[in-house]
C-alpha cells in the first residue's frame, strides 16, 4: 500500500487508506520517556498503594503512609504561621501579579543570598541565586545542561530517583558510586575515583541524605571536595534538607569548600518550612531558566518576609519532633526480627531499612514485601529498589507519634506472621 504522487493514499482495492501519521508515541512504545516515568517515586508508590486492601486484617483501617516525603498530613508538622501570613500578604498586596524576571524576583534573591551567606565563609549576592519551580525543576535544569553527547554523571546509590529519571530521559550516562551503610552512609571515594573519567561532568552529593537520613561530617565533606577537585568535577550539592539535622553532626553546606571546587547548590523552601506545594530552589543555570517556566511570583514575593519573620522556636520544635520520631523509629526497628537498620538517622526525615529475606518467608524482593505489607496491613513504605538498593526499604518517620507507633506495630505483626519457623 503506497501513496501515489501528491494524492491521497489508497489501498489495493482503491479505497482511501487511513493516514499514516509521522509522529510516534514513545511513551507507549518504550524508550527514554517510558523508562524515566516507570522509575519515578510516584510510579513506584502508585503500584504499592494499589495493593492496599481495605477489607484485610479485620476491616478498614487508616492507611499509614511512610513512603513519601510529605509530612504535612500530620498537624504537628504544619508550616509556620509567619510563612502562611507572608504568602497571603504578598498575594493581597497586588505587587506580584505579573511576570517576574526569569532568574527570579530580585528581593527574593537578595533575601536568599543573605540567608545562605550566614553558613558560608564568603558573601553571596543576588546574582548567585536562581529560582525555579521546586527542586524537581532545578534537577531538570542541571541534568539538561550537563547532557552533552558522550558525557556522564556520578550518582549515589542509594539516591533520589528523580536524578536517574531525568538522566535516562536526557540520554546522559549514569555511573553509580556506593554509599557505605557501615560508615554512616559515607561516600565510597575510592569507588568514585574508579568510575570517573575525562567525560564525567559532575557528581551529585545529597546531604542531609534522602533516603539514608545521614549527615556528613566536615572532614568527610572536605574529602569529597578534594576528590572532586582532583578529578575536575563540578559538585551538585542537593541540600534540600539542609537544616533538618538533629543528630551528632551539624549540617555543613558543601559550599564552604567553594574555593576548592565549583559547587552548584540545590535548596528548597519546602522542607525547612514544610510546605511542599511552595517549592523554590536557588543556584541553577540562567540560560536554561530563560526558556523554562517561572516559579509563582507571589510566592517569590513572600520570601523576604518568610525568612525574616519565622521564629527560631518553630525550627527548634520541628527538629525536636523529628529527633523523637527518629529515636522511636530506630528503637522499634531493633525490636522487629526480619528488618535491620545499620545507621540511626541524624537528618532529613528518612531511614533505610534492610530486609532479611533469609528469615522473611516467601518474598521475591523488596517490591513484593512492600506490596504485601500494603495489602495486609495498610502501611505504605518505599521499595529500596526504586532508590538503587534492592531488598531494602525507605521509611519516612515525619508523621505524628501515635501513627508511627501504630505503623511499627503493624510492621512487626506482618514480619512475625511471615517469619520462617525456627527449629
Amino acid at each position: 500500500m503506497e501513496g501515489v504522487g501528491g494524492g491521497k493514499r489508497r489501498g489495493d482495492d482503491g479505497a482511501e487508506a487511513a493516514p499514516r501519521w509521522r509522529f510516534s508515541r514513545p511513551s507507549s512504545q518504550g524508550g527514554p520517556l517510558a523508562a524515566a516515568g516507570l522509575t519515578s517515586i510516584c510510579a513506584v508508590l502508585n503500584r504499592v498503594n494499589s495493593s492496599v486492601d481495605a477489607a484485610a486484617a479485620g476491616g478498614p483501617r487508616p492507611v499509614l503512609r511512610l513512603g513519601n516525603g510529605d509530612p504535612t498530613a500530620s498537624a504537628c508538622y504544619r508550616t509556620a504561621p509567619a510563612a502562611e501570613d507572608a504568602v497571603v500578604d504578598a498575594l493581597r498586596s497586588g505587587a506580584h501579579n505579573g511576570y517576574s524576571l526569569t532568574v527570579g524576583v530580585l528581593s527574593a534573591r537578595r533575601a536568599i543570598a543573605e540567608y545562605l551567606s550566614r553558613d558560608l565563609p564568603y558573601e553571596l549576592s543576588a546574582n548567585d541565586i536562581y529560582l525555579t519551580s521546586g527542586c524537581v525543576q532545578a534537577i531538570e535544569v542541571m541534568i539538561s545542561v550537563l547532557a552533552q553527547p558522550g558525557s556522564n554523571i556520578l550518582l549515589p546509590k542509594p539516591g533520589f530517583p528523580l536524578y536517574e529519571s531525568r538522566t535516562t530521559f536526557s540520554n546522559l550516562e549514569v555511573r553509580h558510586f556506593d554509599l557505605i551503610p557501615e560508615r554512616g552512609w559515607e561516600v565510597d571515594l575510592e569507588g568514585v575515583q574508579a568510575i570517573a573519567d575525562e567525560n564525567t561532568a559532575a557528581i551529585v552529593v545529597i546531604n542531609p541524605s534522602n533516603p539514608c537520613g545521614s549527615v556528613y561530617s566536615y572532614d568527610h565533606l572536605a574529602k569529597i571536595a578534594e576528590t572532586a577537585r582532583k578529578l575536575g568535577l563540578l559538585i551538585i550539592a542537593d541540600e534540600v534538607y539542609d537544616h533538618l539535622a538533629f543528630g551528632n553532626n551539624p549540617f555543613i553546606p558543601i559550599g564552604v569548600f567553594g574555593k576548592t571546587v565549583p559547587v552548584i547548590t540545590l535548596g528548597s523552601i519546602s522542607k525547612r518550612w514544610l510546605v511542599p506545594g511552595w517549592d523554590l530552589v536557588n543556584q541553577s543555570i540562567e540560560n536554561y531558566i530563560n526558556i523554562s517556566t517561572d516559579p509563582a511570583t507571589f510566592v517569590q514575593g513572600a520570601i523576604p518576609q518568610i525568612i525574616a519573620n519565622t521564629k527560631e522556636d518553630y525550627f527548634n520544635k520541628i527538629l525536636d519532633q523529628l529527633r523523637n520520631a527518629a529515636d522511636l523509629c530506630y528503637d522499634k526497628i531493633k525490636d522487629i526480627k526480619g528488618i535491620t537498620c545499620p545507621h540511626k538517622p541524624e537528618g532529613s526525615m528518612f531511614v533505610m531499612v534492610k530486609l532479611d529475606l533469609s528469615y522473611l518467608d516467601g518474598f521475591h524482593d523488596d517490591m513484593d514485601f512492600c506490596c504485601r505489607l500494603a495489602k495486609e496491613e495498610s502501611v505504605i513504605v518505599l521499595p529500596g529498589s526504586a532508590l538503587g538498593l534492592k531488598n531494602w526499604v525507605r521509611i519516612t518517620f515525619a508523621i505524628d507519634i501515635p501513627s508511627l507507633v501504630d505503623a511499627f506495630e503493624r510492621i512487626k505483626s506482618f514480619c512475625q506472621r511471615h517469619g520462617k519457623l525456627e527449629n
